[in-house]
This record gives C-alpha cells, sequence and structure tokens, in this order.
C-alpha cells in the first residue's frame, strides 16, 4: 500500500528512545524533553518552545495564555481540519470562521477585514485570530498581520501542518503572538503524538507549562490553586523528535521534489490546480493537494486509487459546513467549499520512492481523463 504520508524514520531515534529507557525517564518529564525544546527553538528562532502532547493541546495552551474565556469569540479559517476550531469551544467561546483565498488555499485578507468590522460594529469581543498555514503553504502573513494589527487582535500560527515552511525567511509559527505545531504521525517529523507551542516571552513559556501540568503551585506538596491539564509530552516522545529534528531539511527537500514531479508530470496530461507559494513564501510541501477539474467527482478518484493500492485524500470540509459548527458564525464566499468539492491530497510522504510516485501518477491519470 502507498500511504498518504506514513511516519519516515532515520534511525536515529532509537538511540534517544534507548536513553530514555536505560535512564528511566519514561514520564512526561526528562531529559529528552528539555534537549527537545531547545534544539526545536534553534530550529525555528525562537527558545520560548513548549513541548506538548498534541498540537490540539498546544493550541488550547495558547487560548488560555489570551485570556479566551466564556462569551469571547475567535476568529479561525475555515478550511482546516476541526482540531484548529475545538479548542475555542473548550474554552466557553464562540468561533466565527472566516472563508479561503484562492491562490494559496489560506485565509481571505478581505474575508479577516470584513469578520474583524462586523465584530466591532456588533460589540463582539474577538480575542484571537486562529491563521492556519494549510498543507505546510505559508499564509499571506504581511497581510493578514497588518489587518488584526489594526484591529488589535493577536494571531496564534495554527502551523501543526507547516514545521520548515518560511515566510520572509522567518519559520511560520514565530511570525504571530504565538504558534503551535504538531508532530503526529503523519506529520513531517513525528514523535508519534505530540505538538509544540511558541510563546511571544519566557514568561508566557513558564505559565504554559504550568498549566500543562496539572498547574501544581510551586510548593513541596501538591497544591492546586488554578486549573491545569495533563499535557506535556513524555521522555520517550522527545527521543523520537530529536531523532526527526536531524533530518527534517531532507524531508522537507524531499516533499518539495515530490510536489514538483506531480505539479510537473500532471500539468502536462491534465488542467489540474495546485496551492501557489505567496511571494514571501517558502512551503514545506507537507501534502501535495490539487484541485481538479470541474466535473471530476473526487470522491470517484479517491475510490480509484484506493482499488490500485494508493492511499488519497479528500480536501478538509470546510468548519463553517460542519455539523458541530452549524450554529458558528461566517464571513466569505465559496471558495473553502468549491475546494472541498474539487479537492484531493496526493500521496507525498518523504519515503515515496521514485517508482512508487510514477506508479501513482499512471493509476491516476486515467481515472482523471476517464472521469474529465
Amino acid at each position: 500500500m502507498i500511504w498518504l504520508s506514513p511516519p519516515h524514520l532515520s534511525g536515529r531515534e532509537a538511540h534517544f528512545v534507548k536513553e530514555a529507557f536505560d535512564w528511566n525517564w519514561v514520564a512526561p518529564v526528562g531529559p529528552n524533553i528539555d534537549f527537545f525544546e531547545v534544539e526545536l527553538g534553534q530550529y525555528v528562532g525562537k527558545p520560548t518552545v513548549v513541548a506538548a502532547s498534541s498540537g490540539t493541546a498546544a493550541l488550547h495552551l495558547a487560548l488560555m495564555l489570551l485570556g479566551v474565556g466564556s462569551g469571547d469569540s475567535v476568529i479561525c479559517s475555515s478550511l482546516t481540519f476541526v482540531a484548529s476550531a475545538n479548542p475555542i469551544l473548550y474554552q466557553g467561546a464562540y468561533p466565527l470562521f472566516v472563508d479561503s483565498e484562492p491562490d494559496g488555499w489560506n485565509m481571505c485578507p478581505e474575508a479577516l477585514e470584513t469578520a474583524l468590522r462586523k465584530s466591532v460594529a456588533v460589540g463582539w469581543r474577538i480575542k484571537a485570530v486562529v491563521l492556519v498555514h494549510l498543507y505546510g503553504m505559508p499564509a499571506n502573513m504581511q497581510e493578514l498581520l497588518s489587518i488584526c494589527e489594526r484591529y488589535g487582535v493577536p494571531v496564534i500560527e495554527d502551523a501543526a501542518e507547516a514545521l520548515g515552511s518560511r515566510y520572509a525567511d522567518r519559520a511560520v509559527g514565530t511570525l504571530g503572538a504565538m504558534g503551535i505545531y504538531s508532530f503526529n504521525g503523519n506529520k513531517i517529523i513525528t514523535t508519534s503524538a505530540g505538538g509544540a507551542l511558541i510563546t511571544a516571552t519566557s514568561e508566557q513559556m513558564s505559565r504554559a507549562k504550568y498549566l500543562a501540568t496539572q498547574a501544581k503551585d510551586p510548593v513541596p506538596y501538591f497544591s492546586h490553586s488554578t486549573l491545569g491539564y495533563n499535557y506535556r509530552m513524555s521522555n520517550i516522545c522527545a527521543g523520537i523528535g530529536r531523532g526527526q529534528l536531524e533530518v527534517l531539511p531532507q524531508r522537507v527537500n524531499r516533499r518539495r521534489q515530490i510536489f514538483e514531479y506531480y505539479r510537473r508530470v500532471l500539468k502536462a496530461e491534465v488542467s489540474l490546480g495546485f496551492q501557489n507559494e505567496p511571494s514571501l513564501g517558502y512551503s514545506n510541501r507537507w501534502l501535495t493537494a490539487v484541485r481538479l477539474m470541474p466535473g471530476v467527482d473526487p470522491e470517484r478518484v479517491r475510490q480509484g486509487l484506493w482499488s490500485a493500492g494508493i492511499e488519497a485524500r479528500r480536501v478538509w470540509k470546510p468548519l463553517h459546513l460542519q455539523p458541530l459548527y452549524k450554529d458558528a458564525g461566517y464571513v466569505g464566499g465559496e471558495v473553502g467549499a468549491t475546494l472541498f468539492e474539487e479537492g484531493l491530497c496526493l500521496p507525498s510522504g518523504s519515503s515515496l520512492s521514485p517508482e512508487d510516485q510514477e506508479y501513482v501518477v499512471s493509476k491516476l491519470l486515467p481515472l482523471l481523463k476517464e472521469e474529465g
């Protein structure tokens, strides 16, 4: 089976995991966590890193640090995975979803400004904007940050899929007030399960670690003055992450090569749309997502590929169309909905061999031409 984005281990992970076992550091504390936070901080150019149990946990911590609470509103990209918005509900706040722009498929600046203007007019308390870098593609940060700055609203970058991507030569996840990454098994590097929060200050970092370890007060017994969570990464998972970080540049290069092959070969045969990098952006190309020709059913193509032993996936269904969020606000048009109806993600794992990628294309092209 050719999977969409399987884990790709370097071999070095076992060394760090063995150390964890040798030292008996198998809990959510230990030297691998400390080293992983330092090494990730060095890679992204920001030392204020908190290793968490998941990207979702990291996003929840970010919302708590910004004081999001009951009755507040948070603007969020609509075309994304549900984990980008669920922590808003954890805090008792209301999500307001914003449509995408058709070029890079990320949050539309015009729709964002409309959402903020309308929110001010009706008196909603917009406490944050959760801005997603979809499939690793950097959003148009210059324009989006400028809009949010004018309205005094902090930006949380959901860079769960975008470690290794850059904007204006800075790591995405470090341009807003805070950023988060995911190290789930299908991401560009993995810790098996885990995530990370990038804060703006060391004080925020300390507060996040406090909240992520059940908010234990600094006394020699168990005392708790604040609601806390069990959100820290395990020392074993952090060991896997340390081995993965060593090969992250190679993983980014390989995913970009895979994307370029798809674009070159498929565009020569059929008319497909691809995510385009903004002028200041550099994408890790975590997944190659394509927009199929009008009239081609992505579900039929997905099923045809599956029958040939190839995993492909539909583009995210926009959150404003999800039953869970049927009562949430939405600003924008039909860009995200159209991308869902026409989009498909192709196998993009860094371990994908050239021969397997040729096989994918050989099975995909007949399906596209037959459907078209």
